[in-house]
């Protein structure tokens, strides 16, 4: 009988692949090495892409620009001493209903409702209106100018809503100059409810619309 044939060792070794054949070496000693640097340029660029899109973790170095010491706007003058006025006003009116804004043309406005500084169809102006009047006539520079505006609703008509808004203004006019504002930077008018700021229609809109209006302002020049 003929004895079969046996492979040898070698082989059958080398057969379950090429891996462990003369190929596969060459492939891995040309293909790794470009392996390696594609995965090195792959870390780089990965490293950068991170580095770019992470927020910095290092102090800032960017400089806010200062804000200039006054602004001139409609010809008036906003300047610190008038925003610190602006700010001890409204500290001073708190629960009052005054109103304190800085208007679009640079003026500090206060707006007082009359009906919780005066009583009815009277113009003796009550104790709870003086604290904000007293912060917003304190230590006044000489430049500073006062416009004080009486307002009424309409619903007595302009024979005694002119009168009336004209008496309001010139007692808080008076006030003012009794603590220590000249009467000459003070100009006063009653313009009775010829210029409301709510309907007539309703109670709510006639009380907005009874009000008293004092603007400061300080001409740039």
């Amino acid at each position: 009988m003929r004895r079969p044939r046996v492979r040898s060792r070698h082989v059958v070794e080398a057969a379950p692949g090429v891996l462990a054949g003369p190929r596969w070496r060459w492939l891995a000693a040309t293909s790794l090495p470009v392996l390696a640097l594609a995965l090195m340029l792959l870390g780089g660029c990965a490293s950068m892409g991170d580095h770019s899109g992470a927020p910095s973790t290092s102090p800032s170095t960017t400089v806010t620009p200062a804000l200039p010491a006054g602004s001139v706007i409609g010809g008036n003058l906003w300047s610190p001493r008038m925003e610190e006025r602006r700010l001890a006003v409204v500290q001073a009116s708190g629960g009052t209903g005054i109103g304190v804004v800085r208007t679009a043309d640079n003026q500090l406005k206060l707006t007082l409702p009359t009906d919780a500084a005066f009583d009815l169809g009277r113009s003796e102006l009550k104790p709870a209106m003086r604290p904000a009047l007293d912060e917003a006539s304190r230590d006044l520079d000489e430049q500073v100018r006062i416009t004080i505006v009486g307002h009424t609703d309409s619903s007595a008509g302009d024979a005694v809503n002119g009168p009336l808004s004209l008496d309001r203004a010139e007692t808080v006019r008076e006030y003012l100059v009794h603590h220590g504002v000249r009467r000459g930077r003070l100009l006063v008018e009653g313009r009775g409810g010829r210029q409301p700021v709510a309907s007539n229609a309703t109670e709510a809109g006639r009380a907005a619309n009874r009000r008293i209006e004092i603007f400061l302002s300080q001409p740039a020049s």
